[in-house]
């Protein structure tokens, strides 16, 4: 199993996000709907970058995905 890095820098979230893939969805998320976009870094590194959606959209999270939790990253276990 590859080690997680520590951090995630702004330009890895932007480039996860915009050629990710939403992969879960979350209408009755407590503040506001959401959804969990899967992508891929210029690097190859994948990210989970959660999301809320428009009219106002803020970064909520984002991680590398665990391999013990997800199958191809996209499927949780």
């Amino acid at each position: 199993m590859k080690s997680a890095r520590l951090s995630i820098d702004r330009r890895e979230v932007e480039e996860a996000i915009l050629k990710g893939e939403i992969i879960e969805e979350y209408p009755d998320d407590k503040y506001s709907p959401s959804c969990l976009i899967y992508g891929k870094t210029k690097e190859g590194r994948d990210l989970h970058v959660q999301v809320s959606l428009p009219p106002v959209v803020v970064v909520i999270t984002t991680y590398e995905p665990d391999p013990e939790e997800w199958i191809g990253c996209k499927t949780r276990r």
